[in-house]
């Protein structure tokens, strides 16, 4: 046992270079292990898995509570160090796992094997900052449970067998990325979010609770809602902000911040320069390609702020080395293709720094995402045409070659509200899989809209992508945006206060121009992607053409290689920009390359 723990462990070294340790209970047949990477207490009092006072819990921790000096004022033990891994112990022993989880505010997985109760209690945090994976493996003769923050821990089990998910590649190709509780691999989950799972040895059973959900705190919020001024909103906002950053910046570590001049960062780095009495570090990328380069914006505002700034222009070469290790960096197919510049700035910080600050979740709760003014639109127009009227042109328009004209024809034929939402964000439209998730009861659109994307895309996408990306490198990555207390002020704030006249995040802009001169901020929204419609056609093109060959395609028997091939062609000669619809495949196809052995489970819905 001991040997495959440490084996398990070791996949995860990237996440954790600073120490490893395991603990096992032989009797109850549970066995512990953990990779450190050391952020507060440095010492050998941090390292982990670690026991309460009294010895009944032993605990790992992935991630941070940022409040645990508050905690631990509350406490009264006798305490061997200053990490937050021990105040969490203790936490547990002096008001129960539930309760005590219910008062962390931090980012975190957590393992808590409970040596009285001989449970295991895995730990997501509310926004599922933090990866957990968990499932039974090994067969019904001899079935294992397991867990760990990354699928290549769990392969290094003998007992796991790769079996395919048809529903969750299904879901992969029309959103992109795998959605929780699936992943690629039937029989494995993602813990949910603000979710406590409990395994019992004894009987094999699991069971879960939810501690917090956006779903409750949509409820609460749009029950509640702010009726101050949008002056006085963005007052009360920017002090949530400004603690939120103040405690993502207790560390023993070297810190900086990820900038790239937007909204969300600059109002990040902003508050953490405003809490810092020397120049924050601060980290950027851009393109040689002037259409996807914001690096000289994020440099203005860095000047403007005073922070002590690093840049990286990169390169199709820069891309072409990533490349092949995006596979085993995500475990499972995953085709936001910022993940690559998303890596290479987490890689250059890592060279000066150990944790950044991020302005991730800004689009979500604030409005951001184009998305949301489309939505707006496209339900007024549809609000003054007869549903009779709608579907024929949805037919007309489905004839029309090309994705834009596609997109609009799905649109016209969506039924309601969630139905255009979906289709806005699907790619490849396949089967008939549809998000797990429970619907809130709200009324406007576009309020469900960012619901939808603060349980499904913000975490399993947008913050996916940051954690794998970052932690490849070793480098932690703290979100100050999606502090819990942000989540739950954010849904109480009129949609107007968030989108309104085609322009997003007005309160949080408000916030941040009291900063950074409003002349600084104000341009179109580029996203973080890279120039890949242009790649694919030049430097990716034989990279793209090998994973592309329509018979590969075929001897896999999980898609039909006749419409990508299609669109590839269509795309190489400049007839229609297929890049998302394409990169979906070659993550898919280079994920597979790398798979040595797989099996497929059901057969593809037509």
């Amino acid at each position: 046992m001991l040997r495959m723990v440490r084996r398990m462990c070791a996949a995860l070294e990237h996440r954790g270079p600073d120490d490893a340790g395991e603990w096992i209970d032989a009797e109850a047949g549970v066995a512990v292990g953990f990779r450190r990477l050391a952020i507060i207490d440095l010492s050998p009092a941090g390292h982990q898995p670690m026991a309460s006072p009294s010895g009944r819990y032993v605990v790992t921790l992935n991630g941070e509570i940022y409040n645990f000096q508050d905690l631990r004022r509350e406490l009264d033990f006798e305490w061997r160090g200053h990490s937050d891994t021990e105040v969490m112990a203790a936490a547990f022993e002096a008001w129960g796992v539930e309760a005590a989880v219910k008062r962390f505010n931090g980012m975190f997985a957590i393992a808590v094997w409970d040596r009285r109760e001989r449970r295991l209690h895995l730990i997501r945090d509310r926004m599922g900052v933090k990866p957990l994976y968990y499932g039974f493996i090994g067969g019904l003769a001899g079935r294992t449970f397991v867990y760990g923050s990354e699928l290549k821990a769990l392969r290094q089990h003998p007992g796991f067998e790769a079996r395919i998910d048809r529903e969750a590649l299904d879901l992969y190709l029309r959103f992109m990325y795998v959605p929780a509780p699936h992943s690629i691999y039937e029989g494995i989950s993602k813990l949910m979010p603000g979710t406590i799972l409990t395994f019992d040895p004894a009987t094999r059973q699991t069971s879960t609770t939810v501690y917090w959900s956006v779903i409750e705190a949509a409820v609460r919020g749009t029950a509640n809602r702010f009726r101050g001024t949008e002056e006085e909103a963005s007052r009360e906002l920017e002090a949530l902000l400004r603690d939120a950053v103040r405690i993502r910046m207790v560390a023993d570590v070297p810190l900086g911040v990820f900038l790239s001049g937007g909204v969300d960062s600059s109002a990040v780095t902003a508050m953490m320069q405003a809490e810092s009495a020397t120049p924050v570090r601060s980290f950027s990328i851009g393109f040689a390609d002037a259409t996807y380069n914001e690096a000289h914006f994020a440099a203005a505002v860095a000047h403007h702020l005073g922070t002590d700034h690093t840049e990286l222009i990169m390169t199709a070469d820069d891309v072409l080395n990533v490349i092949p290790r995006l596979p085993s960096m995500y475990d499972e197919p995953f085709a936001d293709s910022s993940q690559i510049p998303t890596h290479l700035v987490a890689a250059l910080a890592r060279k000066y720094v150990t944790v950044t600050l991020s302005g991730d979740g800004g689009d979500e709760l604030f409005g951001g995402y184009r998305r949301y003014f489309i939505g707006q639109r496209v339900l007024r127009a549809f609000a003054a045409v007869p549903s009779s009227f709608r579907s024929p042109v949805g037919r007309l328009l489905a004839a029309v070659p090309g994705r834009r004209a596609g997109k609009v024809a799905r649109m016209f034929r969506a039924n309601d509200p969630d139905s255009l939402y979906f289709d806005l964000v699907s790619h490849w439209p396949v089967g008939k899989s549809r998000l797990r998730e429970a619907v809130p009861p709200i009324s406007d659109p576009v309020e469900r809209m960012m619901f939808f994307d603060q349980v499904s895309y913000l975490p399993d996408d947008i913050l996916a992508k940051v954690d794998r990306a970052s932690m490849a490198a070793s480098l932690e990555a703290r979100e100050p945006l999606l502090d819990y207390r942000l989540v739950e002020f954010a849904w109480t704030l009129p949609l107007s206060m968030k989108v309104r006249a085609g322009k997003g995040k007005r309160v949080l802009r408000r916030v941040l121009y009291r900063f950074v001169p409003e002349a600084l901020i104000e341009r179109p929204k580029m996203g973080f992607g890279i120039p890949l419609e242009s790649w694919l056609r030049g430097r990716l093109r034989d990279w793209a053409e090998a994973l592309l060959d329509p018979a590969a395609i075929r001897a896999q028997g999980l898609i039909d290689p006749a419409p990508v091939r299609a669109k590839w062609e269509s795309h190489l000669a400049g007839k229609n920009d297929w890049q998302y619809h394409l990169w979906a495949v070659l993550m898919l196809q280079a994920w597979l390359e790398q798979e040595t052995r797989f099996e497929v489970r059901g057969s593809r819905e037509e």
